[in-house]
């Protein structure tokens, strides 16, 4: 891709999708931080009513603000079919969470997340976050965003998925989550604890 044509889809994507990922994470919540609203229900798609404590496993809970529709999540989400099977090997839970409030009767319905998630194979929950009250507590800014809880629900890890800062075809060179969940399965520390959230804005709705 030409420079100048590459600047111009870069500010496309800001444009109609908003961006989030030129800040540090500095309003989420801190590392060793207990996770919040763990017994907040949310509407599973399917079906069910689930909340994060009953998703929790025996190690821990990875927990991924997600979404249908922004272009950093369609060129991350085939690494979550990936990333579930991890998880299940590890005995940590795994939840994708769609905080896209304003959104909610539009493309990030729960009949638009079902469709979204069968057509691309997802194998975890996925599960709607009313009026974005769990990303507002989770400090959560962008789709996606990365939260990793141990097996006492104390945050391990936050921020990306990998060092491909959701360029679509480009390869990584550091696989920052998967590296973080085998530590933490493995009881050995997690280096880089923290990195950089690089995503869509959450569309939450304005309060007036």
């Amino acid at each position: 891709m030409k420079p100048f044509t590459s600047f111009l889809f870069t500010i496309i994507i800001f444009f109609f999708f908003g961006f989030a990922g030129e800040e540090k994470n500095s309003e989420s919540i801190a590392l060793g931080t207990m996770a919040p609203k763990t017994d907040l229900k949310m509407h599973d798609i399917s079906g069910k009513e689930i909340s994060l404590a009953e998703i929790k496993k025996e190690n821990g809970l990875l927990v991924i603000f997600s979404c249908n529709t922004c272009p950093f999540v369609l060129a991350w989400e085939d690494r979550y079919p990936g990333l579930s099977g991890v998880c299940e090997k590890y005995k940590i839970g795994m939840v994708l969470i769609n905080s896209n409030e304003a959104k909610r009767q539009g493309d990030d319905s729960m009949e638009e997340m079902k469709k979204h998630a069968t057509e691309k194979n997802y194998s975890c929950y996925y599960a709607a976050d009313e009026n974005s009250e769990i990303a507002n507590a989770f400090g959560a800014k962008s789709t996606p965003h990365v939260f990793l809880f141990d097996k006492d629900f104390k945050l391990a890890y936050r921020g990306s998925i990998d060092d491909t800062e959701g360029k679509k075809g480009k390869q990584a060179t550091v696989n920052y989550l998967g590296n973080a969940i085998e530590n933490l399965a493995k009881g050995k520390p997690i280096d880089p604890g923290e990195t950089k959230a690089v995503g869509c804005s959450i569309k939450r709705v304005k309060k007036e």
